[in-house]
This record gives structure tokens, sequence and C-alpha cells, in this order.
């Protein structure tokens, strides 16, 4: 049985979307649930797009989320190199296997004279394409003698090598999530599969190294369905038909609000990252947010996209890495697009924090208190903590649930001053310092039997006492439950707290 190798080949042009993790994820999942492996190449063909920085991103975009590489342009491998721009000899010698076999031709075509073709065409309301209706017509080896092709060859003439697509046929691809898909070739145009820089194009290039790096399966976005058919006649125009890779083209990741793909402009435009990590563009300085930088948990941002466009049969939506490599299957991935939901990847990202071990949340929360210069003991850290992580959607919010555990509040809310703040409330909190100070136990449950046993026999609104007790401890109407408050604060930091609220707000 031939063994299982995939690849994710992304192109350093930017930042990583969303929808390429996915496809990388998918692939790792289907290496591991067939104890294959996966490959990272980087496809730099197209020098004009290459951004600087790109490609360590994408390295450290999928190590943050857990897609983890058998092979790979930064960890090396059998097939080596991994990046494209490494291997353009190789390249060469397979466009000149095809210009032999006759199922390539040199184009010496201007792109002033094409230009002109296209606007001569417009003109008639046609659409020019260079391919089996119109090749015979312009300035390529098919047409010229082959004294001509080498003078143009010989002066240096400036050229590319275009695949020459049959005429009249229809080209079938088997496509393991969309079953078979025809094409007739009319509609196919004579891609440029290599030019005179010494560079191929995508398509030379990745049919080749898929070929010789023994990949089985090309597992990639809907977009590249179109070109499917040129790469399948390429794997025959070479003979590899026997060593062809199968093919799944996945559903693309639609916006949430209306139709259309999730594009790199949508996610800041709408309030949510479409990247993995914060990138900065290094020719204009512009910022877009990334997932890692806006507080999720890289378990919480896989599960989520595991979820647009598989499904793994059952109501399950919680899995874990391990999980989703168990259960996953191309069969059940579908073959429609899947909308994007911000509001269901917080949900997710919830799920994960509050679940976290409070060793690995304290951990998240020292990092944002020493963002702030705010030192703070292990010992309070890790009992703030249970209290707080499951108040939280994203790991900023760690330090929104707790700051006044380690600031005292500096000012008070006005409306919950209105409503609970009475002329008796000083006399009332000083029996309640005297009820603290007695006290020695000051674990929760004690505190919590203690403050109710007071309210009860002084017959006191609960309601009253817990919200005025809430204001002076933390400023507002928020937090965890108040003897919890207490308990975690420490006698002589929550009596320090009454008395100043007593100082400030008076009578």
């Amino acid at each position: 049985m031939r063994e299982v190798r995939v690849r994710f080949a992304p192109s350093p042009t930017g930042p990583l979307h969303i929808g390429g993790v996915r496809t990388a994820l998918y692939n790792y999942l289907f290496a591991r649930k067939n104890n294959g492996k996966f490959l990272l190449r980087i496809e730099d063909t197209d020098q004009t797009r290459f951004v600087p920085g790109a490609e360590d991103y994408i390295i450290e975009a999928l190590r943050w989320s857990g897609i983890h590489f058998d092979e790979g342009v930064h960890i090396g491998g059998p097939f080596a190199p991994y990046r494209q721009s490494d291997r353009k000899e190789i390249y060469h010698q397979y466009a000149l296997q095809l210009l032999e076999n006759g199922t390539a031709y040199y184009a010496f075509d201007t792109p002033e004279q094409l230009e002109a073709l296209r606007k001569e065409y417009e003109s008639r309301k046609e659409t020019f394409q260079y391919g089996p209706q119109t090749r015979m017509g312009l300035k390529n080896s098919l047409t010229l003698d082959e004294s001509e092709v080498t003078a143009l060859l010989e002066a240096g003439e400036q050229y590319v090598i275009r695949v020459k697509i049959p005429e009249n046929e229809i080209v079938i691809v088997q496509d393991l999530i969309r079953g078979l898909v025809s094409v007739d070739s009319k509609l196919l145009d004579d891609k440029v599969l290599y030019k005179s820089d010494g560079m191929p194009t995508y398509h030379l290039a990745n049919v080749v190294d898929d070929y010789l790096m023994k990949i089985s399966h090309v597992i990639r976005g809907e977009e590249w369905l179109p070109s499917a058919p040129l790469h399948v006649l390429l794997y025959r125009y070479f003979g590899w038909e026997a060593d062809m890779p199968e093919f799944a083209h996945l559903p693309l990741l639609l916006k949430p609000d209306g139709n259309g793909k999730l594009s790199k402009r949508d996610g800041d435009r709408l309030g949510f990252p479409v990247f993995p990590l914060r990138w900065t563009d290094p020719k204009t300085g512009d910022i877009s947010s990334g997932y890692r930088e806006s507080g999720y948990l890289p378990e919480a941002f896989i599960n989520m996209l595991a979820l647009l466009g598989w499904n793994p049969g059952t109501e399950q939506e919680i899995l874990s890495m391990d999980e989703l490599i168990g259960l996953f299957s191309i069969e059940r991935v579908g073959k429609s697009g899947s909308k994007f939901d911000p509001e269901k990847a917080k949900w997710f990202n919830h799920h994960y924090l509050s679940e976290l071990d409070d060793e690995k949340v304290a951990d998240l929360l020292s990092n944002l208190l020493k963002e702030r210069g705010i030192e703070a003991s292990r010992t309070l850290i890790l009992d703030v903590c249970p209290l707080i992580k499951e108040r939280a959607n994203l790991i900023p919010d760690l330090w929104e649930q707790s700051w006044f555990f380690f600031t005292e509040p500096q000012s008070y809310d006005d409306k919950v001053i209105q409503k609970f703040w009475k002329p008796e409330t000083p006399a009332l909190l000083k029996k309640i310092i005297g009820l603290l100070e007695m006290q020695q136990d000051f674990s929760t449950d004690a505190l919590d039997a203690v403050i109710k046993g007071f309210i009860h026999d002084n017959e006191l609104a609960m309601g009253q006492v817990m919200n005025t007790l809430r204001l002076v401890l933390v400023g507002g109407s928020f937090g965890p439950g108040v003897a919890a408050i207490i308990s975690v604060l420490g006698k002589k930091e929550t009596l320090n707290r009454i008395e100043k609220a007593i100082r400030s707000l008076g009578n």
C-alpha cells in the first residue's frame, strides 16, 4: 500500500490566513490518522510577491497552533531543499522534457502584444485566451520554424514555456470531496510553466515537487480546483499518471456577514482576527490582529477551525488534537463553504480557559501582571485563578476579572453608590469591621457563614449588605462572591478597603 505523504505548501506573500491554517490542519490530521508523513514546502516561485518575514511568520504560526511537520524547509528531510527558489535547476530540466515530447512550447509574444490582443477582443466583447483556438496565430515555436526559434533563443529574446492543452478533450479530475469533475479542454488556456528568468510558475513547480517528494494526497483549498485539470494533464505529459496523488479540494471559509470568502481584510473590519498571529506589514507598518495576541489558546483555535468544514459524525464539539486525529476523515469534509462565527470562537476559548489547570492560568495571569508592572506572590495569584477563569473568554479577561485583587479601587461606581450607599451605611460597615477583626478562620466558607449570620441576626437585607461590601472592596458591582474576595484579600487588606471607603464616601 502506498505510504501517505501530504504537504502544506504556502507562498510567503504575507501573513497566513486562518483558511491556510485549516488547510495545514486537515493535512496534519490526515497524515497522523494514516501513520503518514507531513511536510512543509515554501512555494516562492513568484518573487515579485515575496514579502520579507512571511516565511518565518508561517512557521511560527503553525508551531503555535500545534501543527508539527516531519520534513520541511525549517527542519530538512530526505527530499530537501523544500523551498522552491532553491530548486530552480530541477524545474528547468523538466520544462525541457515537455518541450522535447511536444507537450509544451516556447512563446515569444511580448506583454505589449498580448495586452493589445486582449483589448482587441474586449472591443468585440470577447475574452482573449492563449490556447488551442489562438496559438497558431501567435509568435511561438509552433508557428516559427526551428531556425527562427534557435535564433531568438541565442539572441536572448524573452520567452515563456507554455503547456500545450489538447483540443476537444474532456479532462477528468477525481476529487475525494467533490467526486468526478469534468472539464472541457476548450475552457483551459495554455498556461505559462516556465519563464526566461529561470523561475517556474506554480503549476510546473508544484507538480514536479509533488512527484519527486512522493506526495500521495494533495489536500488544498477550493480556489485551486480550476487548476486541477492542468495538473492532471501534466502528470500525463510527464508519464507519471500511475504516481499521481489523489486530490481533495476543501470548501471555503465564508465571512460571518453575508456571503463570500472570508478575506484578509474582513477581520479587523468586523472586529476579530483572521490571522493566527499579529502581523505588521513591512511596507506600510499596518498591524493586523492575531488570535495568539488577542488571547486565544491554541487548543481552542484549532478545535474551532477543525469544525469549520468537517464534522466528526457526532454532536461532540470539544475535541482535543488527539481526538481530532482519531476521528478525522476526508469523507466527512463538506462541499459547501462554512460561515465563520467569531462568537463561537470565543465560546471555544472560554471552555478551554475554564478547564485549564490553575498553575497554567497562573502563568497567564502572571504575564498580564508583569506587563502592568505589578508584583504579586505566586500564592496570591494561585488563590485568584479558580475564582476568575470561568468568568473569562479570552486571556486578557483574566486581568479584567481580577485587577482588584492586586490593586485597590481608586474610584467607586456612582450608580452603585446611589442604589446601595445609605446614611446608615458607615455605621453598618463599622460593625462588619468589628466582626471581621474577631474572625480567625478566613476561609471562604467560614466568612460566608459569618456574614450571612450577621445579616440574619440583624434582620438586614442580603442584597443591601452584600452589594455594599462588594462596592467598597472592588469599586463596583462585579467580581466573584464577596466571601471569596475577602478570603483572598485577607483581613488586613479587607479592613483597609472598608475604612478607606467610609472615609471617601462618608455620610
